[in-house]
């Protein structure tokens, strides 16, 4: 029977390419998020747009709609989130709150909502996207990178609190992606330096599988480019 994965903000870049990477792997695929519609569908899959993940009565409704579809969940994989570039000087406090919110209630969000399905699936596996700028934080980076490490510890006390019940719980740390937003923003980079989304789609799987059952509490960095 093939397993259930449900992917947040699965409508853009990343989320599209870790998404796809499960398709391709034979799971029924659920994909979140607060746009309305994705741009690129993939063949099966159950897609529900306009969804704040910050909200539990919304999120509550999207998680029936994937279990009345798919009969339970295996995986979850919190892609959802935000960047901003602001200084503390120059910028707004507003944006602190907002990073919070986007990257990290949203994640907390559903993860609770979901631990149910994932320890009922007794090989359960959650997977968030932290952030390799959230290790040590750049000038304009604090507000996105104390987000970020708000996942981290997220990360390792649910690995630790559900360790006996059969559900891992990791994080990928990416680098700079190669999207098209990265592109345009920095536009004199060097793109070759940049990790590909499907790369990082690739380390995703392979922590959703049984091969890395004994792996919990994980912050794995994913910085190759090429």
């Amino acid at each position: 029977m093939a397993r259930s994965v449900i992917v947040t903000g699965g409508f853009g870049v990343l989320g599209q390419a870790v998404a796809q990477a499960f398709a391709d792997a034979g799971y029924k695929v659920a994909r979140i998020d607060f746009a309305p519609s994705p741009h690129t569908p993939i063949e099966g899959a159950l897609d529900i747009g306009g969804v704040d993940l910050t909200d539990p009565i919304a999120t509550g409704g999207a998680l029936g709609k994937v279990l009345d579809t798919h009969g339970g969940v295996d995986v979850l994989v919190n892609v959802a989130g935000g960047f901003t570039w602001e200084t503390l000087e120059g910028g707004s406090l507003d944006s602190w709150a907002r990073m919070q919110s986007m990257n990290l209630m949203s994640n907390a969000t559903i993860t609770k909502l979901a631990l149910p399905q994932l320890v009922k699936s007794g090989t359960g596996r959650v997977i968030n996207i932290g952030a390799g700028a959230a290790i040590k934080a750049g000038m304009g980076m604090g507000a996105y990178a104390a987000s970020k490490s708000g996942v981290h510890r997220l990360t390792e006390a649910l690995a630790e609190e559900v360790s006996a019940q059969g559900v891992t719980v990791n994080a990928v740390l990416p680098s700079i992606i190669d999207t098209p937003t990265n592109r345009a923003d920095m536009p004199d980079a060097n793109f070759s330096e940049w990790v590909q989304p499907t790369a990082i789609a690739d380390v995703i799987l392979f922590l959703a599988s049984t091969e890395a059952r004994a792996i919990t509490g994980a912050l794995i960095p994913v910085t190759r480019g090429g």
